[in-house]
């Protein structure tokens, strides 16, 4: 910091947020441009930064576990599918009468692991580093309708609110004396005895939600004002530009390959 000549103390220079659009651009360029792209190189280097930024902001345990209940279903999945059942595989490993897994099987579906990998953590990435009010805000100051600024909004912020509620009943119900063996009848009977309470609060808290907004006038017409302000600078329009040109640039390029 530096003195004035009246003798005061100058604060230091604010460092300028970014815009959550542009954030939001980020992540859907990147998904865009990844599926693609379907290279190798791409879609590793994708998964890589994000798990770097995912550990730098220190969002690593929300993002890893969440990616991964995402991408091992769908993984599995892809194995069976284009590793077993893969018609353009000619390098054969090993057969079961109709099922043969084949190298460039296993080849197709490991890229398309990598390929939705770079996809799955893009998008979780920017919905565990984005800031849902300002985004609300953002769009808002767009001329997006209330209704879909909160949708979107609410979208972001559903796993959440579903664990932590599914945490509280679950204390709840310990505390009154519920006790969950290891066996298999007895996890089904407590998951049921929290599914039905934890279904029953969100539909609650669904309608309670919808008449706090009717009343504040969320469907009606017209323009709106915000009390929260969102810096958007020159140069981060320019940024968003750019990335949705490259995005659709990727596509077009991919489907002039493909009639190719």
């Amino acid at each position: 910091m530096t003195a004035s000549p009246a003798g005061r103390t100058a604060a230091p220079a604010r460092r300028e947020r970014i815009n959550p659009l542009t954030l939001l651009a980020v992540a859907g360029s990147t998904a865009v441009m990844t599926t693609a792209a379907a290279s190798w190189v791409l879609s590793g280097t994708v998964v890589a930064a994000c798990l770097g930024l995912s550990l730098a902001r220190g969002a690593a345990r929300r993002v890893v576990p969440a990616a991964a209940a995402v991408l091992v279903p769908l993984g599995l999945s892809l194995l069976v599918l284009h590793g077993l059942f893969f018609p353009e595989g000619r390098t054969v490993l090993a057969e079961w009468g109709p099922a043969r897994i084949t190298a460039e099987g296993l080849q197709f579906a490991v890229q398309r692991i990598l390929q939705l990998a770079a996809v799955v953590l893009a998008l979780l990435l920017f919905s565990f580093s984005v800031s849902v009010p300002d985004l609300v805000a953002a769009l808002s100051a767009r001329g997006v309708q209330g209704r879909f600024a909160f949708v979107l909004a609410s979208t972001l912020t559903l796993l959440p609110a579903i664990a932590g509620r599914a945490r509280r009943i679950r204390q709840a119900q310990e505390s009154r004396g519920l006790v969950v063996s290891r066996g298999l009848l007895s996890r089904m009977a407590a998951f049921r005895q929290q599914a039905v309470p934890l279904v029953l609060s969100l539909i609650e808290d669904a309608g309670t939600r919808a008449a706090a907004l009717e009343a504040r006038g969320l469907g009606n017409p017209g323009p709106r004002t915000t009390y929260r302000e969102v810096p958007d600078s020159a140069a981060q329009r320019a940024v968003r530009a750019v990335l949705m040109v490259a995005a659709l640039a990727a596509v077009v390029l991919r489907v002039v390959q493909a009639g190719a």
